[in-house]
C-alpha cells in the first residue's frame, strides 16, 4: 500500500481584486470567487482520491483579512476533510503571518499547523510511515534561510518537509526564506513541499522538490491553467507525482492579427475565431481573455476611435463562443504607410507622417521628457511608476506615448474628416 497526499500553496483566499474593470461586476464576481471554488476543487480531489492526507505550503490567506465569511467557508471545507479522515499539514507563509482568521479560527484535531519552531510529525501509512516537517514563520518577512532550523531525516520514515521559499528569488515575488535547490536536495528528505512562487517547477534530484504554482489565477499576470500536485510515496519510499488541474477562471493573452483587415465585419471575424482557438485550448471552465489587436490595418484609426464600440463587439464575441469573457481590450495597431493607401493625397495621413518625423527629433523629444518628469514631480509617490522605474523605462515611455500619440491625433482628424 502507498501514501498519497495532495500538496498546494498560494491559495490566497479570497483575495481582493484590484485589477478587473468595474464595469464588469459579473466577471468580478466570477473571478472574485474563483478562490473559493478552486479550494473546494482540491478538497474534492482528496476525496475523490481518497488520499491520506492534503498539504499546504502557506499563503492560505491572502493578507490582513477580517471577514469571517472566509472563515466559515475554510471550517465548512476543512470538516469535509477530517469527517473523511484526510488529516491537514499547514505552515504559515508571508500573508498568512498578517491574517488576523491565522490565529482566531479553531480547526479540528486533525488539521496540524507547524509553528515557530520546526516540529516533525509521523503519520503511519498502511506500507510506509511519512514524517512531516514544517516550519511558520510569525513575520511577514523572512530575510535568511529557514532550513538550518529543520529537523534531520527521521530514520525509517519517509520525510516530507514543508517551507515556504523564494529560492534562489523569482521575478514579480519577495525575497522570503531564501534558500538553494542544492541545499534542498542535500538535507535528506524524500519529498519537499515548498510555496511562495505562484509558477509550477518540479526541481528533481537526490529528492523531489516541486513548487505547485497558485490553484487559481488573479489576474493576466497568472496566466495559464493553475493546478495542484497528488503525491504518492511508495513502500520503498520513492515518490511519484502528478499534476492535476484545479482552476475555475484561465487567464489568457489572446493576440489576433487584423493586417489587411479593412472592415469592421472582418476584423470581428478573426476576433471571434482567436476567442474560440483559445477557448479550445483551455480546459479551465472559463476563459477571461485579455485581447490583443496587432498588426498593420487601415481600422487602426476607427478602432482607436471607436474602442469603447471594440470593446462591445469583443465581449459580444466571447459570449457567443461560450463561457467566455473579455478583460481587457489593447490595441497594438499600426496604419498602412501613405504609399500603401494609393495615388490620392489624403492630408492627414500626410501630417501623421510628419508628426512621427517630428517626434523623432532628439529637440521635441527633450521638451517631451520634461513634461514628463515635471509631471512626476508633481504627483504623490506612490503614482510616479507610471513612467517606468530607470531612465531606460523612461525612453520606453516616451517612445510609447509618442507613437500612440500620433495615431490618436490621426484617428481623431480622421473621424473628423469623415463627419
Amino acid at each position: 500500500m502507498a501514501f498519497r497526499f495532495v500538496h498546494t500553496a498560494d491559495i490566497h483566499l479570497d483575495s481582493p481584486l484590484r485589477s478587473l474593470a468595474l464595469r464588469s461586476p459579473e466577471l468580478a464576481e466570477l473571478v472574485g470567487d474563483a478562490s473559493r471554488q478552486a479550494f473546494t476543487a482540491i478538497v474534492d480531489l482528496c476525496l475523490a482520491e481518497g488520499v491520506d492526507a492534503l498539504v499546504i505550503a502557506g499563503d492560505l490567506y491572502d493578507g490582513d483579512q477580517t471577514s469571517m465569511k472566509t472563515a466559515r467557508f475554510l471550517a465548512s471545507e476543512m470538516t469535509r476533510l477530517h469527517q473523511a479522515g484526510v488529516r491537514v499539514y499547514m505552515i504559515r507563509g508571508n500573508h498568512d503571518a498578517m491574517s488576523r482568521i491565522t490565529k482566531q479560527l479553531v480547526l479540528s484535531d486533525t488539521v496540524t499547523i507547524f509553528g515557530g519552531r520546526c516540529q516533525s510529525v509521523v503519520q503511519s501509512g498502511a506500507g510506509v510511515d511519512v514524517a512531516f516537517h514544517g516550519l511558520s514563520f510569525a513575520s511577514p518577512k523572512a530575510p535568511d534561510s529557514l532550513l538550518p532550523k529543520y529537523a534531520a531525516p527521521q530514520e525509517g520514515a519517509a520525510n516530507i518537509g514543508i517551507m515556504h521559499t523564494s529560492l534562489a528569488g523569482s521575478p514579480g515575488h519577495d525575497v522570503y526564506a531564501p534558500c538553494s535547490v542544492a541545499d534542498l536536495h542535500g538535507h535528506g528528505f524524500e519529498y519537499w513541499a515548498l510555496g511562495h512562487i505562484h509558477v509550477r517547477k518540479v526541481y528533481s534530484g537526490a529528492s523531489t522538490l516541486v513548487m505547485p504554482g497558485i490553484p487559481q489565477g488573479r489576474d493576466i499576470n497568472e496566466a495559464g491553467e493553475k493546478s495542484v500536485t497528488l503525491v504518492t510515496i511508495r513502500d520503498d519510499r520513492s515518490v511519484e507525482i502528478e499534476e492535476r488541474l484545479t482552476s475555475v477562471a484561465q487567464f489568457e493573452r489572446v493576440s489576433v492579427d487584423l493586417t489587411g483587415a479593412s472592415e469592421w465585419s472582418e476584423a470581428i471575424v478573426r476576433i471571434r475565431a482567436g476567442l474560440e482557438h483559445s477557448r479550445e485550448a483551455a480546459r479551465s471552465r472559463y476563459l477571461v481573455a485579455r485581447l490583443g489587436l496587432v498588426g498593420t490595418s487601415a481600422l487602426s484609426w476607427s478602432l482607436m476611435r471607436d474602442r469603447d464600440l471594440a470593446v462591445a463587439e469583443a465581449e459580444q464575441a466571447a459570449e457567443q463562443v461560450g463561457d467566455t469573457w473579455v478583460e481587457k481590450l489593447e490595441l497594438s495597431l499600426s496604419a498602412p504607410a501613405v504609399g500603401d493607401l494609393g495615388s490620392v493625397a489624403d492630408p492627414t495621413l500626410e501630417l501623421a507622417q510628419s508628426m512621427r518625423a517630428n517626434a523623432g527629433v532628439e529637440a521635441f523629444r527633450s521638451e517631451a521628457r520634461e513634461f514628463v518628469l515635471k509631471t512626476i514631480a508633481d504627483l504623490p509617490p506612490d503614482a510616479r511608476g507610471f513612467a517606468g522605474k530607470d531612465e531606460a523605462g523612461l525612453e520606453q515611455f516616451l517612445d510609447d506615448v509618442l507613437v500612440r500619440g500620433v495615431d490618436l491625433v490621426t484617428a481623431r482628424l480622421k473621424a473628423g474628416a469623415t463627419r
